[in-house]
């Protein structure tokens, strides 16, 4: 497979990710809004930070094929969405300590749910495809993009737990603990990223 087609099923798999993320994002906030889920607002600026991030990588992805800027656009494409990363942990524990402290208890979203089953179902297939290409591209960028799709998916799988505990047993601080545990798991890739250290890292540099 040359690598002019690698780039455009890059592509493809970006604008898809973009689509994807604009609708989650959308729907995750207006749930969010309506049920006061500390995980659920979460999980829809997650959706938005992704689009930011796949935004980056489509950018990159056109630089590819002028390999005068592609060394630089891969940098700063990595750094892009490792800053989107740090962005995000920062505001879910912001979010998640004020909701324990305050006790604050979202009512139930049955519809949260079922979006969070769909990315559940469709961000492990979405990561997948992202880490051949990325792989076959020795593209670090496009690794850890594909790394923030994959805590889409866990995020999904945190946010069905802490919804459901809530929902079905009334356990209110499983929701804004559920955030929490989000953290550390989106600050090390950020910083990771930030410092454009991944696993594609030396293959990209070999390649250059």
């Amino acid at each position: 497979m040359t690598r002019e087609t690698l780039v455009a099923r890059g592509l493809h798999l970006e604008y898809l990710t973009v689509g994807w993320n604009v609708l989650e994002g959308a729907l995750a906030i207006v749930f969010g809004c309506s049920s006061g889920s500390i995980a659920l607002l979460g999980f829809g600026l997650d959706s938005v930070i992704e689009v930011s991030s796949g935004m980056a990588l489509v950018w990159r992805l056109h630089a590819d094929q002028n390999t005068g800027t592609r060394e630089g656009a891969e940098r700063l494409a990595l750094r892009l969405v490792g800053v989107s990363f740090l962005l995000l942990s920062a505001y879910i524990l912001f979010d998640s300590g004020k909701a324990l402290l305050q006790r604050e208890a979202p009512e139930r979203s049955v519809p949260g749910i079922a979006l969070a089953f769909a990315s559940l179902l469709v961000m492990p297939l979405l990561a997948r495809t992202k880490r051949r290409v990325a792989a076959a591209l020795g593209s670090g960028a496009l690794q850890a993009d594909s790394q923030q799709t994959d805590i889409c998916a866990w995020l999904s799988g945190i946010l069905i737990g802490g919804l459901a505990l809530n929902a079905w047993l009334g356990w209110w601080w499983a929701d804004p603990a559920a955030g929490a545990i989000m953290v550390p798991f989106i600050a090390k890739e950020g910083v990771e990223a930030v410092r454009g250290k991944n696993c594609c890292h030396h293959v990209a540099e070999e390649m250059r």
